[in-house]
């Protein structure tokens, strides 16, 4: 096992990465920021070095920077947490060359994964379902084609990114030419590479994920499905297991499919597959994020495994116990992400200065979070500043007690998602299980949180 691990991120996954290491007897080193001097991880950690200003292209996506204070502390291996530098190959190989263990997928696989069109390829060499689009990254001409063909909606996406950038929802034809430049810039502005494809719209779908972990021993542990239909701009805002989508034989089948994904490309670590389900229950392939997900204690919580440190442990050449399906899965667990965003302004962004902040205790409740009463939230970083999780023994209980749970969070000085996440745990449509990817287009007007967005 390691003895010292270098962190390499910042708030609420750096605080859960370090006391994962911490519960495993790892040192571990934090990076940071001029403008996260005073962070909880910072503080938490063994050892702090700063890495640069404010802006994360000075500071935490500076390879350099990161390779240096891992080698100046001793380090012997390297957790990127998610966002930043976790699907980054050129990291993951300077971390080789530097004799540092990166704590995810090798860079191969990430590179082939992190290219969404080859990625594609690979899943359809796997027999995995795929959502009918190009095979392939598709310029102008050929997305107007390819979108004539497939019929309309379509969906522009950029092949290197993900997280919602670069992508378009395209309705008719007079409007492919101005969606492509604008998905095509933004793509190219986010991941360096405008390159984009086509998919069809499925409509209605539900957004479910499948967790896996894979070892070095020949094991392929797949942890059940996490339902994440309820998003905007497409990035999630409420994640659930079970999903309400699914049956026995659904799950089943598309756990076995990211199955012979892992295994078809050598896939090693945590990893997500992500598919669309369809209106009669067929489930299509969109991504594999290589790397943990923000997301994942939903999966801790009805399977009992924790991610980090298996994804620590894996690393470190460990063996899982076995491959196959993780179980027992017990009960019901919905996470809740609070960001300090405006719902009321489109969820713009609303950096400021915490002035109070009491979360919510009891039990089956869990936050995960690097906020503290005079925490600034600051613009430089991503919008999330807690995850509220909850769990109990079916659905309905654990609605309930995330209505509890959220009525009680007390966050003074910035605007922030509450709110609205009230509003749809409360909805007939979240209660009933039957919502899509467009719940918050469709519901949004009847969302008094929403006013005015």
């Amino acid at each position: 096992m390691f003895k010292r691990v270098l962190v390499a991120n910042r708030g609420e996954i750096a605080v859960r990465v370090i006391r994962a290491l911490h519960e495993l007897g790892i040192e571990a080193v934090a990076v940071y920021s001029t403008a996260d001097e005073q962070a909880l991880h910072v503080r938490l950690a063994d050892r702090a070095v700063r890495i640069g200003p404010p802006a994360a292209a000075d500071s935490y996506l500076r390879i350099p920077a990161l390779i240096a204070a891992a080698e100046t502390t001793a380090c012997e291996a390297v957790h990127p947490g998610y966002g930043f530098v976790s699907e980054n190959a050129d990291f993951v190989r300077a971390c080789e060359d530097n004799d540092l263990v990166f704590i995810g997928p090798p860079a191969d696989v990430m590179e082939r994964m992190g290219d969404k069109a080859r990625a594609k390829a690979e899943m359809r060499a796997a027999g995995v379902p795929l959502v009918p689009g190009t095979e392939g990254i598709a310029g102008p001409d050929e997305a107007s084609a390819a979108a004539e063909e497939l019929g309309f909606p379509v969906l522009l996406k950029a092949a290197a990114g993900g997280g919602g950038k670069g992508m378009r929802v395209v309705t008719e034809s007079a409007q492919l030419h101005d969606a492509y430049q604008r998905a095509s810039a933004e793509a190219q502005a986010a991941f360096g590479d405008g390159s984009l494809y086509v998919e069809k719209v499925i409509s209605p779908a539900r957004h479910v994920e499948i967790q896996v972990l894979c070892d070095n021993h020949g094991h392929f542990l797949t942890c059940g499905e996490r339902e994440c239909s309820v998003q905007r701009r497409h990035q999630k805002l409420i994640e659930e297991s079970p999903s309400p989508a699914l049956d026995d034989e659904r799950r089943e089948e598309m756990e076995a499919a990211a199955e012979r994904a892992c295994k078809h490309i050598g896939y090693r670590n945590a990893g997500t597959f992500e598919f669309l389900v369809g209106p009669d229950g067929s489930f299509s392939f969109i991504e594999l994020n290589a790397r943990l997900q923000v997301e994942h204690p939903v999966t801790e919580s009805v399977i009992g495994i924790d991610l980090v440190r298996e994804q620590v442990r894996i690393a470190a050449g460990e063996a899982l116990a076995h491959g196959g399906r993780a179980g027992p899965r017990s009960g019901h667990a919905i996470e809740l992400r609070i960001n300090a965003e405006d719902p009321s302004r489109g969820f713009a962004p609303a950096p400021g200065r915490i002035e109070r902040f009491r979360p919510p205790l009891g039990p089956g409740v869990r936050i995960d979070t690097f906020v503290e009463e005079g925490t600034t939230i600051t613009p430089y970083y991503d919008s999330l500043i807690a995850k509220l999780i909850v769990k109990d023994g079916n659905r309905r209980l654990a609605i309930r007690r995330a209505l509890r749970a959220l009525s009680e969070f007390e966050i003074v000085g910035v605007p922030t998602t509450r709110e609205v996440l009230l509003e749809i745990l409360d909805s007939d449509e979240f209660r009933s299980g039957e919502y899509s990817t467009s719940f918050l287009e469709e519901a949004g007007a009847r969302l008094p949180a929403l006013a005015g967005s």
